[in-house]
């Protein structure tokens, strides 16, 4: 695997911005069933910034290193990864409020995080950059529009409507009652979607396009509310 050491040192730097993204977005998870009465994520430690709280051994750490190794050595982009899934529970929800309303409020809790760190990252950025503290083309400016990206990126991701994805537990609460059964017998083929979006590049075109879109958006609104 021939890898330069600039290639390697993008590597660590992709890992790392994939852990604190990773840990924003499931303790989003994790607050928002706190702040809806159901005590279990916190139970069990996972109302914390802390990464290691969320951190998968292998979905957060070795498969976004070894993905990002094959993505720097073979010249395409590569790495995926998940953290530790929150777990709660509905029927302990106390804030009067339906089970399915309860859902759909902690499932876009997750990528609400990842937008609202991708909008607090490009606004740090855009300012250190109009008032001449970071060099535009500089290697933090350079980190900072890569976790910025990451994130929205993150946001659509998670947001397909394909389970275990945050956006397959929305879907799933819009099912009627009477085609639920249709619907299991389809959403159980939703993992081999998941991995041709992940595995074929052309496949990953389906969100990387619009987050490449929103993230150019939200930098191009903070640059002309800046200048």
């Amino acid at each position: 695997m021939d890898i330069s050491p600039e290639q390697l040192r993008w590597v660590f730097i992709y890992v790392f911005v994939l852990i604190v993204s990773v840990a924003l977005h499931e303790f989003g998870h994790a607050f928002m069933a706190d702040r809806l009465g159901d005590d279990t994520p916190r139970r069990q430690g996972r109302v914390t910034l802390n990464p290691l709280a969320h951190a998968d051994p292998v979905g957060t750490l070795l498969l976004p290193l070894l993905g990002g190794l094959y993505g720097a050595a073979s010249g395409m982009a590569g790495g995926f990864g998940w953290g530790k899934p929150v777990q709660w529970q509905p029927s302990r929800i106390r804030r009067g409020i339906s089970m399915s309303t309860a859902t759909i409020l902690v499932a876009i809790a997750g990528p609400g995080m990842n937008l609202v760190l991708a909008i607090v990252l490009a606004f740090v950025h855009v300012l250190l950059v109009t008032q001449h503290v970071l060099s535009p083309d500089g290697d933090p400016s350079q980190i900072l529009q890569f976790a910025a990206t990451t994130n929205i990126v993150l946001m659509f991701f998670n947001l397909l409507p394909l389970p275990p994805l945050d956006g397959g537990h929305v879907a799933q609460t819009f099912v009627p009652y009477k085609h639920r059964r249709a619907a299991e017998d389809i959403f159980r083929y939703a993992p081999f979607v998941l991995l041709a979006i992940m595995m074929i590049p052309a496949f990953r075109q389906v969100f990387l396009i619009p987050a490449n879109w929103c993230t150019s958006g939200i930098y191009r609104l903070f640059v002309a509310l800046l200048a």
